[in-house]
């Protein structure tokens, strides 16, 4: 990412906290609070964390430990934490241990959603593999022992664009009482239970083994176990650690910049676990609403698991903060004041910030069912909720249904498990992994109205970019990454003419401009044409075109040369597909020339604009008004 790109961000931020934040103003601001401290999962870990810091300027001091769930529970059992986070609730007899629920009266509260992420490392020469795919089966056999080679016929099956090296798998596990061990081994306990409970066994444990939130780790097997979240993907993303693969919170892989596996589900697709998959996925969770039970709001995930939704991800879950409902000799009203005006903050505004750090926020009958736990937390005030139609999460509607879900896109047709497979990178790892021509197949996800298939065929409205010329040749796109826009040239026979340019230059692309969209901010750059596809032994060169070209694809026996210059706006085009023999080649975006020709004034260009006032207000304008006083006293003397 570039420096300027940085710099908008971080600008953005702050003028958000400056002037636009939500916490800028109101009474709240004033108020005094008495410092709360809590513990458990690591799991949510960074959710907690962006929240403390949201009501920092507010004067509230929360502390929190991420110490694991099992160590949280323990911690608020015993009275020394004012409050747990956990993803599993009391009284589950965990290796023979049973777990029981304190004496001091307590509630959960659910209080975000997210995904069990398998982030790995992973190479083929110098080629990190971002685009891995495994089925439950496969992942279930692998953190079984079953599976040790990431070139075994499961994995290959399961990836048809890779080959994967003879490479020792290293299952890395916690080796503390957590949440997201607990998370995984239900899911392998309800989905696999036969593998689950053999590899139980030969550990030592009694079985059925079921639900445990310490990993059972076999002597001589070759796992690693690491304490903590940041344990498990630190020792992930060494270098020294390729072959590596670990299950933690979707979070953690978009900090370290790590790919995540795309996990099949029921409806035959491999999904990774963004905010609008999980969105979708619990959809079909089904919560307890019996108020009188003490298992009031946790969840219950087997409908989740057969989720049959295309967009939805198998192991998705809810994070749970674990409420006192009465005074003791530690926890008094002054705190329950803070920790009840800590979780309405968190159960609304506090939402926002959730997709963007890896998350999926709650939806609206759990913030619901939230407020009224909070209402129960001994207070100075007996707080009472804010208004709900007040609260700016991005899940809510007006007919009260999930918008994550309800938008949530469907995955392109290259994540349907069968030959063809995706080339683009998961979670943090931006850079695409080529696949096998054979399974790039030249098709890209589904066009809506108007839109384009990169290199496949469009829906109603739109047309196909850059076919794959005749002769196997993959078109522009080959990926399926989707490119928007109208008509583009399609590819030719060997030796031909391919529409809108010849098979020796290219030439000028037909039909309307693809639309250019900068990655970072969302801002469109550009529209322009598409350049006609090569013919035998030739390259497609890309001709221009305004607003920005975009090459066609090399034929048989071609070289693909990078897209064509723009004239207008600046956007040089992507490169064409390469060669049979050859891989292909990702739509790898536009690369800005003249960001000024792009159309006037953008959110770039504010952004930069903010950036040199706050430059000059902070840095620049002290020293100078120093100076004046300076000369002013200087001169009255």
């Amino acid at each position: 990412m570039s420096f300027l790109r940085r710099l908008s961000r971080v600008c953005a931020a702050v003028a958000v906290v400056l002037v636009g934040s939500p916490l800028a103003a109101g009474p709240a601001a004033a108020e005094s609070y008495v410092r709360i401290s809590g513990s458990g999962s690591s799991w949510s870990f960074n959710a907690l964390n962006a929240w403390i810091a949201g009501v920092d300027q507010l004067g509230m001091r929360v502390d929190y430990d991420p110490s694991g769930s099992s160590v949280g529970r323990e911690a608020f059992k015993n009275g020394t934490a004012d409050y747990g986070v956990s993803e599993i609730p009391y009284g589950i007899t965990d290796a023979g241990q049973p777990d029981p629920p304190p004496t001091r009266k307590y509630a959960y509260m659910p209080i975000v959603a997210g995904g069990s992420a398998f982030m790995y490392n992973l190479k083929v020469g110098a080629t990190r593999i971002t685009n891995l795919r495994l089925s439950g089966e496969t992942l279930t056999k692998i953190f079984t022992g079953a599976i040790t080679q990431w070139s075994d016929p499961a994995i290959k099956a399961d990836n048809p664009g890779l080959t994967l090296p003879p490479r020792r798998i290293v299952p890395v596990v916690r080796s503390d009482g957590s949440g997201s061990t607990a998370q995984f081994t239900t899911w392998m306990a309800s989905q696999y239970p036969s593998l689950w409970n053999a590899y139980c066994a030969s550990a030592g444990r009694s079985t059925p083994c079921g639900t445990t939130s310490i990993y059972p780790v076999k002597a001589g097997s070759g796992f690693t176990a690491q304490s903590g979240s940041l344990g498990v993907a630190g020792y992930v993303k060494q270098e020294t650690a390729e072959g590596a693969i670990t299950y933690v919170e979707y979070s953690y892989a978009l900090d370290t910049n790590f790919p995540v596996v795309k996990v099949l589900n029921k409806a035959g697709y491999y999904v990774e676990p963004t905010a609008d998959n999980v969105a979708v996925a619990l959809t079909e969770a089904r919560i307890n609403q019996d108020e009188s039970s003490p298992l009031y709001l946790t969840q219950q995930l087997e409908g989740v698991y057969g989720n049959a939704d295309p967009r939805s991800y198998p192991l998705s879950s809810y994070s749970y903060m674990i409420l006192p409902l009465q005074t003791d000799k530690t926890f008094t009203k002054e705190k329950g004041h803070t920790l009840a005006d800590f979780a309405f903050y968190f159960l609304c505004d506090g939402q926002q910030t959730m997709p963007r750090l890896g998350f999926s926020p709650l939806p609206r009958n759990l913030v619901q069912a939230g407020f009224e736990q909070v209402t129960r937390i001994p207070n100075l005030d007996d707080a009472q909720p804010p208004d709900i139609s007040r609260c700016n999460n991005p899940t809510f509607s007006s007919s009260g249904e999930n918008l994550l879900a309800q938008n949530a896109p469907m995955p392109a047709d290259c994540d349907k498990q069968g030959p063809l497979q995706c080339g683009e990178g998961t979670g943090g790892a931006e850079e695409a992994t080529p696949v096998a021509p054979e399974a790039s197949g030249g098709e890209g996800a589904p066009a809506g109205d108007g839109g384009t298939a990169a290199g496949g065929e469009a829906s109603a409205g739109g047309a196909a970019a850059g076919g794959p010329a005749t002769g196997g040749a993959v078109g522009a796109g080959g990926t399926g990454v989707p490119v928007a826009g109208g008509t583009g040239a399609t590819g030719g026979a060997p030796g031909s003419t391919g529409a809108g340019g010849s098979s020796t230059s290219g030439g000028t692309g037909a039909g309307a401009a693809p639309v250019v969209v900068d990655p970072d901010t969302g801002e469109v750059i550009s529209g322009g044409g598409t350049a006609g596809a090569a013919g035998v032994g030739a390259s497609a060169a890309g001709g221009t075109a305004a607003g920005g070209a975009l090459a066609g694809a090399a034929g048989t026996g071609g070289t693909t040369t990078a897209g064509g210059t723009a004239t207008t706006v600046g956007a040089a085009g992507a490169a064409g597909g390469g060669a049979v023999g050859g891989g292909v080649t990702q739509l790898a975006g536009a690369i800005p020339v003249s960001a000024a020709a792009a159309g006037g004034w953008g959110q770039r260009e504010s952004l930069m604009a903010l950036s040199a006032l706050l430059l000059f207000a902070t840095v620049l304008l002290p020293p100078l008004a120093a100076q004046l006083l300076a000369r002013r006293k200087a001169g009255s003397r």
